[in-house]
């Protein structure tokens, strides 16, 4: 069965579960304890910090492993921003951020501090005018993934780092999707990763601070990893991560062409193939091995069963998943459908057969959702019959209220209105996508007794 969700997590790399066998063996002691058994838990743990920093491109003694990638953004954040208190207590973020950034910023607002939100183009990737722009006297740190989570765009990091650098400002670079797939530019200073999603064990992240950058350990202290990361360290988990790190990294070159290859194939094929599709993030500027799409008139969560029980594992940042039913922070932002939202990231290794039966299954698979759903087809526009047209979609989920505002939109004529009436968030956002895909005007939103109203214009 075709794993295609790396984005979520690696397959464990064969380096990886060879460096975790032969470190369950060898490096079970306490690695602070100088006897024979200790001495050699340490010589692990060192080997494996210095490998590790070599990849990431700091010094060994920058470098602290932690339990996860989300604890190293957690402890990043907060030790930076308490170590320049006295400089200010506001914080600069991108809108897509991670939600493990989100959290910690939502969390240093919660307690008195201010925290500026960056936007981003419909690629999903920030300027670096703009960034500038939320940069102030009193910011006391700025954050900005390496590349996104869910469209794959990579962030100017460099240009960003150098703005961060000539304001005084400490730049946190959420590095996790990145690292084993490309290098992080230089500039940061701070650096975050997580070992499961480059193919280590899970449990273990990183987190990288330059020396010269105030930081202040927040929580109790503790003897372990400079007291940035409290408890026994895990250390056969540990040797994993960093062996598995630079064996990525070696193999990355050769593969991100192949993968690069097989993605092209995957967002021209799927505009081709399947009908009223968005393929979304910088078809350019982005990450090899990932691609999102966004179909209309499709249930995400449907969508993913049925890909499922066709042999296909993908996941997606759709507001109609089992996980949530808001829309993804990160299309959102984007100002991008929604619906029907598939992302596929590729594991090292994926055969051009998996993709090649993945692209004849699609088309099929979102045509019986579709029909399941009682979409148009083609969303004909008939002869229009009222000037304007109110749908009543109260209480149901999107993808309903697009399916039923594509019916009814050519019943009225060009330049006539339909007003959906919705209380779902995932309309606020997939109303306009559908407008933007469709040719139609989406004149706005309008408040209502219940839910919003949200009109649209027929242009044609």
């Amino acid at each position: 069965m075709p794993y295609f969700d790396t984005a979520s997590a690696a397959p464990l790399h064969p380096v990886a579960r060879q460096a975790l066998l032969a470190a369950l063996d060898e490096g079970w002691a306490d690695p602070a304890r100088l006897y024979r058994e200790g001495r050699r838990a340490r010589l692990l743990l060192d080997a494996a910090r210095e490998a590790a920093a070599e990849s990431v491109g700091c010094r060994p003694d920058e470098l602290t492993f932690t339990p996860s990638g989300t604890r190293a953004v957690h402890s990043g954040i907060s030790g930076a921003l308490a170590g320049r208190r006295r400089v200010g207590r506001h914080l600069v973020v991108s809108a897509v951020e991670h939600s493990s950034v989100l959290h910690s910023a939502a969390t240093h607002e919660a307690q008195g501090g201010s925290v500026s939100e960056v936007p981003v183009d419909r690629t999903g990737a920030v300027s670096a005018p703009a960034y500038a722009d939320a940069l102030r006297e009193d910011t006391a740190l700025a954050c900005l993934q390496s590349a996104n989570h869910e469209v794959g765009t990579v962030q100017p990091v460099a240009a960003v780092a150098e703005l961060c650098r000539a304001a005084g400002v400490p730049l946190l670079v959420d590095a996790a999707q990145s690292l084993g797939r490309e290098a992080v530019p230089d500039g940061w200073s701070l650096l975050t990763g997580s070992a499961h999603k480059w193919g280590g064990p899970s449990g273990v992240g990183l987190l990288a601070v330059r020396k010269g950058v105030r930081f202040a350990v927040q929580g109790p202290a503790d003897e372990r990893e400079s007291g940035r990361a409290a408890g026994f360290e895990n250390i056969p988990a540990i040797v994993a991560a960093a062996a598995s790190l630079r064996a990525v990294r070696a193999e990355a070159a050769a593969e991100s062409v192949r993968l690069r290859a097989l993605v092209d194939r995957i967002r021209a094929t799927v505009a081709e193939l399947v009908p009223d599709v968005e393929v979304v993030g910088d078809p350019v500027r982005r990450l090899p091995h990932l691609v999102t799409f966004s179909c209309l008139y499709v249930d995400g969560e449907t969508l993913l069963h049925e890909l499922d029980r066709a042999g296909f594992s993908v996941s997606s940042g759709s507001s109609c998943t089992s996980s949530t039913l808001t829309p993804s922070h990160v299309l959102r932002a984007m100002g991008v459908l929604s619906e029907g939202n598939v992302r596929v990231s590729l594991p090292n290794g994926a055969a051009e057969e998996d993709v090649d039966r993945f692209l004849e299954v699609l088309p099929r698979v979102v045509a019986e959702v579709r029909q399941r759903l009682g979409a148009p087809v083609s969303a004909p526009l008939e002869a229009a019959r009222a000037a304007s047209l109110v749908v009543d979609a109260l209480g149901k989920r999107c993808p309903i209220p697009v399916i039923e505002l594509a019916k009814v939109i050519g019943e009225v004529p060009v330049g006539g209105t339909v007003t959906v009436l919705s209380d779902d968030e995932a309309a606020r956002l997939d109303i306009p996508a559908w407008c933007a895909m469709r040719e139609q005007e989406y004149v706005g939103e309008e408040p209502a007794d219940r839910g919003s109203a949200y009109v649209v214009r027929r242009l044609s």
